[in-house]
């Protein structure tokens, strides 16, 4: 056997690795250069399965537009609710007055006497017909009537009957105008909600408030068939958006901490979470430990998340099947080899559960063929040499 015979051997072995490199040796996803060109149409017609967004002024600004999930901006109406109605199952307490004593409702025993004009009627629960029952005026329906329609109502019926009559209804337990709130308060309970109207930070005041820290806080409130959630810190931001409450909401806090996946060459691959003012990239990428300088490649930078469908329209690009499938898949890029992407990556902000990974730089694979080629080469060159020096 000649030198010659394993160094053909090992040039043929080189001269193949290159082109099966990206199958054969390890990477922690694909390349950068593979995500770009993975969103370009194909021959074969087929679509791509995501969009792709150069992270740029005109991206933030377009994301920038768009406001975070908020309560206002989902139930629309935010103003106080109207006057409270007694409905089923409240308790109320009557007492109804007489001008003169002597009357239906005066003391037996001492009709004369000035303080026995009155008469307070013990706690009535609301039965399923909507009425209670007043001495000498019957079943009142008060449903759906006001404390004052009621009160009206009795002294039409007391007319007549007693001496110039009036009546005053207090709600002694309310169950129709409350809001039912849950989760991680310190107190669950029904809130009855005031005359005056009620916010939603002033319910959850009333339970005690929340347990959980602020930005790790949500609440999602539900009115009817229609459920909407909003982070805590976006009602303490901008009060306009801490809305009215109306009677039978159901308000459910939950302490869902937000986190961001980190992939790829950077100093640490993990799921990490955010801090209480919330993270921009260039932040993610130091919690990260930044890129790592031997195999990260500065131009594959991205961020991947859901977008709906209203907002990546506002993106060049963009194949229109995506925008027919819901929530649209995107792959935000920037290239940090360029000076302004370190200013764009701290206006651009991470959201709950994205993704952000950091391509290997293309000199990888080769530096890894390279590595390959001499440790399988090196064994053949020196049986060449031990033979040669045998013979």
């Amino acid at each position: 056997m000649t030198i010659a015979t394993p160094l053909r051997l090992c040039l043929a072995l080189a001269l193949g690795l290159p082109t099966a490199g990206c199958a054969i040796f390890p990477a922690a996803g694909p390349s950068g250069k593979d995500i770009v060109e993975d969103v370009r149409p194909s021959l074969t017609g087929g679509e791509p399965s995501y969009a792709l967004v150069e992270i740029d002024q005109n991206s933030l600004a377009s994301l920038a537009r768009r406001a975070p999930p908020t309560l206002r901006g989902f139930f629309g109406d935010y103003r106080p609710a109207g006057g409270q109605t007694i409905g089923v199952g409240d308790s109320i307490q009557i007492t109804v007055w007489e001008a003169a004593s002597g009357g239906l409702f005066s003391a037996s025993g001492d009709r004369m006497s000035p303080g026995s004009r009155s008469a307070a009627i013990p706690d009535q629960v609301v039965g399923r017909d909507g009425s209670v029952t007043v001495p000498y005026a019957g079943r009142i329906q008060v449903a759906g009537r006001t404390q004052q329609e009621v009160e009206n109502a009795i002294v039409e019926r007391l007319r007549g009957k007693a001496i110039e009559p009036q009546a005053v209804v207090n709600i002694t337990r309310n169950i129709t105008n409350t809001v039912t709130v849950t989760g991680e308060v310190a107190n669950g309970a029904r809130v009855p909600l005031s005359l005056h109207g009620d916010r939603v930070m002033d319910v959850i005041a009333s339970a005690g408030g929340y347990r959980s820290p602020v930005h790790e806080t949500f609440v999602t409130l539900t009115r009817g068939d229609r459920t909407a959630r909003a982070p805590i810190q976006a009602l303490l931001a901008n009060p306009r958006e801490d809305i009215y409450l109306r009677a039978g909401d159901i308000l459910t806090i939950e302490r869902t901490p937000p986190t961001f996946t980190v992939m790829g060459a950077t100093g640490a691959n993990a799921v990490l979470p955010f801090d209480a003012r919330g993270l921009t990239l260039e932040e993610a990428i130091g919690r990260a430990g930044g890129l790592t300088d031997s195999q990260a490649d500065p131009d594959g930078v991205f961020v991947l998340r859901y977008e709906p469908a209203s907002l990546v329209r506002e993106f060049p690009n963009v194949a229109p099947s995506l925008l027919e499938r819901g929530p649209v898949p995107v792959a935000y890029h920037l290239n940090l080899r360029e000076p302004a992407a370190l200013f764009a990556a701290r206006r651009f902000s991470i959201r709950d559960k994205d993704i952000l990974y950091v391509s290997n730089a293309p000199l990888v694979d080769i530096t890894r063929v390279v590595q390959l080629f001499q440790t399988v080469s090196q064994p053949a060159v020196q049986g060449a040499l031990v033979s040669r020096y045998l013979k």
